[in-house]
């Protein structure tokens, strides 16, 4: 949509110093240009306004970073600096801060330091390797005056520690752009009586940003009439491809499914879609119940595609599956299935879309009957998550609070038997073990649904709720 991330970054320093310490200026703008080719090598969009020395450049700057539209700011602490220097900058700004106080080196080399025969020179390399000493001055504005912020401690090289955390808020920062300006499809009406999914739409608005579009079930189906038999044979042949589509799947089932996967294609082009919540009883009408029937093959590819659908009409869980695509880690629908006590793990799954590019082998497909507490019958998907490290997402109501929350849980999907009913199902181990994960996951009131990705990303997930300011909770 012609929105980018854009990061900003400046130093900040004291002016009186560049006289009285000759080489101090340049040394610590060659620090700072080392954090930009850092940053730049993350992420290439960095609006850097270099050293920062006096109220007046601190004013410019925070006007020039408004100007800009940054999302993120760091703030790199070369060496001692006034607040009054930094102040202005995030407050013109307002967006988060990261204070990076980083040492230009493991150690300072004290005997070549105390050999120096110069006591100005010794304490203009002092300086240069005070980055340190006004961070806790600029911790105590910042907490006056309102501004949120959090800090990096570590050195300009070689700490992989301190530059893993730069790239996790990166990261963050880029999920919370992409929340901002995704478009979210919700098409049908919720399920009847399901209650702990019902939202307030504008609660999701106040958090993430973005766009929602209420969207009729009667637009795809008049879509699906204008798809021609060039796209089916086409799309048939790209469900084989993506899909082990088995045996007994009759091929006027697949063509229906293609049909609707084409036609929903249309509706995510025509409505610039990131993502999408669904469900639609369909009775009554022909052609709504033929739509939504046969749906299940084509947001399985959307979600694959980086546009996440939500069956049940599960807004705040197709909000939890953008947030684990942004982060590269998939964000599949599921919910509990059943608890296996003998190898202490739980089972999850959910009928209706998976997302095939996270699955443990290729995605099958086979014939449903009847889909279980819904309308018609048609062509469903069988996939496990692959065997691994996960994580759990659930964007939570607070209505005590007012405000959404997130949760998250690490575990592992591990191999063993899963139910082979034509739905996504897998089999997940956590640190604290089965009955506790379970416990501790439902004191906190999340809908029985829940985003599922592959690898351990619960530290990003902070981080980006720190950033959103919703609170997080971890369980393990």
């Amino acid at each position: 949509m012609g929105h980018e991330l854009k990061i900003g970054l400046f130093g900040i320093g004291l002016d009186a110093y560049w006289q009285q310490f000759e080489g101090l200026e340049e040394r610590l703008t060659g620090y700072l240009t080392i954090v930009e080719q850092r940053l730049r090598s993350i992420h290439p969009e960095i609006v850097n306004l270099g050293l920062v020395d006096t109220p007046e450049k601190a004013f410019s700057a925070g006007a020039e970073f408004r100007k800009k539209d940054v999302d993120l700011i760091f703030l790199y602490v070369s060496t001692y600096a006034l607040s009054s220097t930094v102040l202005p900058v995030v407050q013109r700004a307002k967006a988060p801060v990261i204070i990076l106080n980083l040492s230009p080196g493991a150690a300072i080399d004290y005997d070549q330091f105390n050999s120096m025969a110069d006591r100005t020179k010794m304490t203009g390399e002092w300086l240069a390797w005070c980055s340190a000493c006004p961070v806790p001055e600029i911790a105590n504005v910042f907490n006056r005056t309102g501004v949120r912020f959090h800090q990096i401690t570590g050195m300009l090289q070689d700490d992989p520690e301190a530059w893993d955390e730069v790239k996790e808020w990166i990261e963050a920062a880029r999920v919370a752009h992409t929340m901002a300006y995704n478009r979210l499809g919700c098409m049908g009406h919720y399920y009847s009586g399901m209650l702990d999914i019902y939202t307030d739409l504008t609660l999701q608005y106040a958090s993430f940003g973005g766009h929602i579009e209420l969207l009729e079930v009667d637009e795809l189906a008049d879509i699906r009439k204008t798809v021609t038999d060039a796209q089916i044979r086409e799309r048939v042949g790209l469900f084989h491809e993506q899909f082990d589509v088995q045996p007994d799947c009759a091929g006027s089932e697949l063509q229906r499914a293609a049909r609707t996967s084409v036609a929903l294609d249309e509706m995510v082009r025509r409505y610039q879609l990131g993502s999408m919540a669904y469900y639609y009883k369909g009775t009554g009408n022909a052609d709504n119940e033929d739509a939504i029937s046969s749906i299940i093959l084509g947001n399985s590819l959307l979600t694959a595609s980086h546009v996440p659908v939500a069956g049940e009409y599960e807004v705040k869980n197709a909000q939890a599956m953008k947030i684990m695509d942004g982060f590269g880690a998939g964000g599949s629908f599921t919910e509990y299935y059943a608890m296996d006590f003998s190898d202490d793990v739980v089972l999850m799954g959910h009928d209706g879309p998976g997302h095939i590019g996270i699955a443990e082998g290729k995605t099958k497909v086979r014939p449903l009957k009847v889909y279980h507490g819904k309308v018609g019958r048609g062509l469903s998907v069988e996939m496990s998550v692959k065997t691994g490290p996960v994580t759990l997402l659930s964007v939570v109501e607070q209505p005590q609070k007012g405000r959404l929350m997130l949760l998250v849980a690490e575990g592992e999907s591990v191999a063993g038997p899963i139910l082979r009913i034509g739905n996504t199902n897998s089999r997940y181990r956590f640190p604290v073990g089965a009955r506790k994960f379970v416990n501790d996951w439902n004191s906190h009131g999340p809908a029985h649904h829940c985003a599922v990705g592959v690898g351990h990303i619960a530290t990003k997930i902070i981080k980006l709720g720190s950033l959103l300011q919703l609170e997080v909770i971890r369980v393990c």
